[in-house]
């Protein structure tokens, strides 16, 4: 007699569909129709009612079953796609058994269109020869034309392949017959933990497994107002907490007396939030949540913890209490941009609040914090460096609240607390929400220097406390199967994006910073971790209020890189293989053939339009661009070399004369140092903008000045591209056997007859650079290694008949005359 392992029928998952029915998955097959003695704990066998279910419902999540025939049907719904386009588009199934991207094309590999229990999908039916002989392989579906259909990360049968990628399993022991779905006759309350109990072949004793809440409870959620709803003589507290046994609002008048707080008990709706009606305008007023609930693996409810609202619109500090704001009370002022800035023109400058302000005259007393008031009133003197500097876009480093453990504590604000709330540490009278009005000011005064705000936003992990855990961590985080909570961002927590009160504390908070305060777009930290889906529902709700709103991703985290994702949306993203690059290219450890790809705007691979890929070299992140490419010790380069200086004049051309959207750091251009030091995110002195750089290296300061002029100009209309040029827009010339190259802009012609001849040449040697036919144009050089003249161009006669003489370590561009 073959030998069977005991555990062939156990129990792999059980998990609840709705609040009366759910799904028992056994670890293999099971041929029998009816399943073994299974029970709920606690309950009489009675108590449940199973189904075998068919194998074709298993594809819904894992996106294939096998067949009575024998046969594996793989599946795709384009309805969980709805971003891609695949009326005329052919899609392929690609995996570990037939060569992964060699099977696109090939008709064998090809999916049909086809209906599936009632859906319009595209199918395809393998033999399981076909598959080779592993018992679990791995798959996932691309278009015809390389259009890769994301992975869902909530699939059941989803996996990382430790490279950032995602794909889903096929394991012939599971084929959709190892599946039976049960009723229960009463229904569950979610504030409650539920057991099977059942045996397995060959074992006397009852094995015990969790029955966990299925994809539904992620789905629940309510379409009311949430936080402090203030009306006339009314104000109403609610909250969405799907698992809580009970909630209170503690209601306090007096914030220096904290034991004066009323608890009142909030009422359960069906919709699974809480609410309280209080028959008084509360303006003014301060609030808590106290909730109960399981306290084990996947949940931390402690009702002795205070809770901050996570619609609060103001909070006192990071562990609150929130304010009640009467926001129709709030002076509405909005001071419009006086001229709509498009996303290929933009050039923008990312900074830090306090930075900015710090080392100015308009900074506090030494010992009081710096924050919106104080930067508003610098936006508005004629010394505002970013005026000065000339740029466009100003993107401000998260102003959201944060975890600072005091007003005074300098923080980056990368661990949000509350995502309505601008930060109270920013605030000159926090206790009376004074960040609300200040941070408004703010935003007016930077349009007023006609510059748009982009904000940097965090809602991938959230800082300590973090408030939603105790809301519930099971609905509001990514978890293991363990409960424990997931860290791709690195910061202990990472949030989960795809549920549907998740997605609306996402959406609403974005839209209240955009509507409420007049924000001009954001960029999203590790936006790998909200995900594309999420993404694409933001895109949609905020282009509907403001249909020109600027969004930016960072597209990677520690689980992986979202950038090739996000080509068919307007998101532009941050370019990482730009910023290494051109680092590796200034010091001459890069070839020019690769430098050309960043130059043209990295099209296709990341970008299918202009303005897609965010050009930079250095952001707040890591060692800035001095210190990584100086020649002196310790990467410090507060005392830069010569060459230093001559590589970062070669780098600010390269990124004005790149198709894309040039981004800055503060400090950068009068060359900012860290002294070597490579995370400075609570050094509030390190990162202060140290000012007097300017006057100890006016020259470069001048120079990037010059620059961003320079590409805002009627000159940089051949660079500031709105649409893909053709095919021979660019026509790159090389020095032989050397890393120096010249590129002619406009050289087909599509855009007039103007044209513009860009050169670099990183080595430490000199040489002549022949271009060809384009030596018989009449060109004007506007800018070399050291000065910038724009269209009036060089008072020195320059010859370029005889090819372009390149110094050492420099650069020019030069105009056709017309």
């Amino acid at each position: 007699m073959p030998t069977e392992d005991p555990k062939s029928n156990s129990i792999k998952r059980a998990y609840f569909t709705s609040v009366r029915s759910g799904i028992i998955e056994l670890a293999k097959d099971w041929r029998a129709v009816r399943l073994p003695p299974v029970r709920m704990e606690g309950k009489p066998l009675s108590a449940m009612r199973f189904k075998k279910m068919l194998p074709s419902e298993f594809a819904r999540e894992s996106r294939y079953y096998v067949g009575y025939d024998g046969k594996a049907v793989f599946v795709l719904d384009p309805a969980n796609h709805e971003h891609i386009d695949c009326t005329e588009k052919d899609v392929y199934l690609v995996g570990s058994f037939n060569g992964w991207q060699k099977a696109v094309g090939d008709e064998a590999w090809k999916l049909s269109r086809s209906t599936l229990d009632g859906r319009s999908v595209f199918m395809l039916k393998v033999d399981l020869e076909a598959l080779g002989g592993d018992e679990v392989s791995y798959f996932k579906f691309v278009t015809g034309d390389g259009v890769w259909f994301p992975v869902s990360s909530s699939s059941m049968t989803a996996v990382s392949d430790g490279n950032g990628s995602w794909n889903y399993t096929f394991n012939r022991k599971q084929t959709g017959r190892h599946r039976f779905e049960f009723e229960v006759i009463e229904p569950i309350k979610l504030s409650e933990k539920y057991h099977l109990l059942y045996h397995c072949r060959y074992q006397e004793e009852s094995q015990r497994a969790c029955i966990k809440l299925g994809s539904f409870f992620y789905q629940l959620g309510t379409d009311k107002p949430l936080g402090a709803i203030v009306s006339q003589n009314k104000t109403v507290f609610r909250l969405f907490a799907p698992r809580a046994k009970w909630v209170k609002v503690g209601i306090l008048h007096d914030i220096d007396n904290q034991e004066s707080v009323e608890w009142i008990l909030m009422n359960h709706c069906k919709d699974h939030s809480w609410e309280v009606k209080i028959d008084r305008n509360l303006a003014g007023a301060y609030y808590w949540f106290r909730l109960d609930g399981p306290n084990d693996e996947f949940g931390m409810f402690d009702p002795s913890i205070n809770v901050l609202d996570p619609y609060a619109k103001a909070c006192v500090s990071r562990v609150g209490p929130a304010i009640v704001v009467d926001e129709s009370q709030v002076q509405a002022k909005k001071v419009p941009l006086t001229k709509n800035i498009w996303w290929h023109d933009l050039v923008v400058l990312e900074a830090h609040t306090r930075d900015l302000v710090a080392n100015t005259k308009f900074a506090t007393p030494e010992g009081k914090p710096n924050g919106f008031k104080q930067l508003a009133e610098y936006a508005r003197s004629d010394s505002f460096y970013p005026s000065k500097l000339g740029v466009n876009a100003l993107e401000l480093q998260p102003i959201q609240e944060n975890d600072s453990q005091s007003y005074e504590e300098y923080h980056w604000g990368y661990m949000t607390a509350n995502f309505f709330s601008p930060a109270s540490s920013y605030a000159s009278d926090p206790k009376h929400g004074s960040q609300i009005e200040e941070f408004r000011d703010l935003v007016s005064a930077i349009h007023e220097q006609e510059m748009v705000v982009i904000l940097d936003v965090v809602y991938n992990h959230v800082g300590e406390p973090a408030h939603l855990m105790r809301i519930d961590k099971m609905y509001y985080f990514n978890l293991n199967a363990e409960g424990h909570l997931m860290n791709w961002s690195g910061c202990g927590n990472d949030l989960n994006c795809d549920t549907r009160m998740s997605r609306r504390l996402l959406v609403d908070s974005l839209k209240h910073l955009v509507e409420f305060y007049g924000v001009d777009g954001f960029r999203f930290d590790l936006a790998d971790l909200v995900g594309k889906d999420a993404l694409v529902e933001v895109e949609k709700e905020l282009q509907a209020i403001k249909p020109d709103i600027i969004l930016i991703a960072e597209p990677w985290s520690f689980r992986g890189h979202i950038g090739k994702d996000l080509r068919d949306t307007s998101y532009s993203s941050w370019n990482d293989g730009y910023r290494e690059a051109l680092k590796k290219y200034v010091r001459g450890d890069y070839g020019h053939d690769g430098i050309t790809y960043f130059l043209k705007g990295s099209p296709d691979h990341y970008a299918t339009w202009p303005a897609q890929t965010i050009n930079y070299v250095e952001s707040h992140d890591d060692r800035v661009w001095i210190d990584n490419i100086t020649e002196r010790a310790n990467y410090d380069g507060s005392n830069p070399a010569h060459n230093d200086i001559r590589r970062t004049h070669m780098m600010i051309s390269m990124l004005m004369m790149s198709i894309g959207m040039p981004m800055l750091h503060a400090g950068m251009d009068f060359l900012g140092s860290k002294q070597g030091v490579n995370n400075t995110y609570q050094d509030g002195p390190r990162n202060a903008l140290n000012y007097s750089r300017q006057g100890a290296y006016p020259n470069t300061s001048e120079y990037f000045r010059a620059w961003i002029e320079l590409r805002l100009s009627d000159v940089g209309k051949l660079v500031r591209l709105y649409e893909n040029p053709g095919e021979g827009y660019f026509e790159f010339i090389y020095a032989h056997h050397r890393h120096a190259f010249a590129c002619v802009y406009n050289a087909s012609g599509e855009l007039g007859e103007q044209r513009l001849l860009f050169a670099a040449n990183p080595e430490e040697m000199p040489l002549n650079l022949e271009i060809g036919k384009w030596a018989d144009f009449d060109w004007t050089q506007v800018a070399d290694h050291e000065r910038v003249w724009g269209i009036k161009g060089s008072p020195y006669s320059v010859e370029v008949d005889k090819g372009i003489y390149l110094p050492p370590l420099a650069c020019g561009l030069w105009l056709t005359n017309l």
